[in-house]
């Protein structure tokens, strides 16, 4: 298969019945960077028919998801539930042309159908009975079917998947139209792909059952089906499909627990697509490179390690403003203000390094905002012994004369007090990390006290001399 030189228009269109999944912001995310790549245009639909388990929060929560990993839509939010006229409509176009056809039958005798025919081991299906009915029953209100062809079958080239052939004898009559007058999802979608100029649809590999049945719906109409790409399933690392247990949450959950948008963004475009050996790859590189063909037919694996080891890159390596701006929410989320400790970029310039993720690095560095209530005991007795007192009390004379506080003047101060002393650097940097940080991690002991910051650092090495003093 080759890739499609014109310009690809596509469409996210999920169903507000719940948040913005993985599965879900992996579609979104091909679709956007088939259009991107191709100088085409992304639309972002809600599939909102279903009425009952459609709610303006998880609307929200989608539209939320996708602003924060950076998916911007040229055209919508579009809402199907503001097209039912249109739906009304082409339904009675293929009602006139005896392309579709009201079908009375109970849920019981569908039901003893069904059963009727797993019991047989055939494929439920429907038998047609009123696709010629010349006597309707009063006062039912019916669905409509859709005629589907009796002969032939439906071929069409699966840009990920390659040929795919379904006999129409494998087809039953769908419902198109309830009773209440709202369209089915297999209906609404071909009427909107074709309102709205779709040329790919790109979709998870669940959805390749309905492909047949929307093709036939799309000849019946009088108009040419889009190009398809059907996606693999993303897998647990156990490989039993993503759920809850695995990670499988909302969008924004992710976001919650310390990931940035890039990173997760290159996460998701590596399940299942691939350039070469690389990891790494930019927006801008995504969308120079992508091509749903390159998309992979076999279901992917989640590996939070590896998402962890890029979240850390780009921790380090992404556009400083994007995660510092996630940084000051996760310190607003922790309640810690940025007036009352180093700045934020400086925090980042240390912790960077050592920390997956902005919640790791918040969490390590609370103590550089706010004082602790008392030492971590096993620390404090291992560090904070009388032998300590005299190394720290001369740390502090000279810092408290120190002019500049930067890391670098920080180490020779520290050096010089060892030197003096005639001891090694860890007789006096180990007990002077528990005096600033309440117990045994930090970064540098030179980073620490600068992000530490001057009186800050006076005034925990004088308590750490009066917690020795009381010992």
């Amino acid at each position: 298969m080759t890739a499609s030189k014109n310009p690809i228009r596509t469409r996210f269109a999920p169903s507000p019945t719940g948040f913005l999944h993985i599965g879900g912001a992996r579609t979104a995310l091909f679709c956007w960077l088939a259009a991107r790549a191709t100088g085409g245009q992304f639309i972002l639909r809600i599939e909102d028919t279903d009425r009952e388990r459609s709610t303006a929060e998880s609307v929200q929560a989608i539209i939320d998801g996708m602003s924060w990993l950076g998916l911007d839509a040229d055209e919508g939010p579009y809402y199907q539930t503001a097209r039912m006229d249109r739906y009304r409509e082409r339904v009675d176009q293929l009602l006139a042309e005896g392309k579709a056809y009201r079908c009375y039958c109970s849920r019981e005798r569908l039901q003893r159908l069904r059963e009727e025919a797993m019991a047989a081991g055939e494929k439920p299906r429907y038998d047609g009975h009123c696709r010629d009915l010349e006597n309707p029953p009063e006062g039912v209100e019916p669905v409509i079917r859709f005629r589907n062809p009796d002969e032939g079958s439906v071929v069409f080239e699966d840009r990920v998947r390659g040929r795919i052939e379904i006999s129409n004898s494998e087809l039953d009559d769908l419902v198109i139209m309830r009773a209440d007058g709202t369209p089915t999802y297999n209906f609404a979608v071909v009427v909107d792909d074709i309102d709205m100029d779709i040329n790919l649809v790109i979709r998870g590999d669940d959805h390749i059952n309905n492909t047949p049945r929307q093709i036939n719906i799309y000849r019946a109409l009088g108009a040419a089906e889009p190009e398809f790409g059907h996606v693999p399933m993303i897998l647990g690392g156990d490989g039993q499909r993503l759920s809850k247990r695995h990670g499988a949450v909302s969008v924004l959950a992710w976001r919650e627990q310390g990931y940035v948008p890039d990173a997760l963004v290159n996460y998701l475009a590596r399940l299942g697509w691939s350039y070469g050996d690389r990891e790494v790859f930019s927006r801008a590189e995504l969308i120079e490179l992508f091509k749903i063909e390159d998309v992979n037919r076999k279901a992917s694996r989640f590996d939070t390690e590896k998402l962890n080891w890029l979240n850390q890159h780009y921790l380090r390596e992404d556009d400083r403003e994007q995660v510092l701006a996630e940084l000051a929410w996760h310190m607003g989320r922790a309640d810690l203000d940025a007036v009352n400790g180093p700045a934020l970029d400086d925090l980042l310039s240390v912790q960077a390094d050592r920390v997956e993720t902005l919640v790791e690095l918040v969490d390590q560095s609370r103590p550089f905002y706010r004082d602790f209530e008392q030492f971590e005991a096993g620390a404090a007795k291992k560090h904070l012994r009388p032998v300590a007192a005299e190394p720290l009390t001369a740390l502090r004379e000279r810092l408290a004369g120190l002019d500049d506080w930067t890391p670098d003047a920080l180490q020779g101060a520290i050096q010089a007090t060892a030197d003096d002393l005639g001891i090694g650097f860890g007789k006096i940097g180990m007990p002077l990390r528990v005096a600033l940080m309440g117990h045994g991690q930090s970064p540098a002991i030179n980073q620490t006290l600068w992000l530490v910051g001057r009186e800050r650092s006076l005034a925990r090495i004088d308590q750490a001399l009066a917690w020795i003093a009381a010992r």
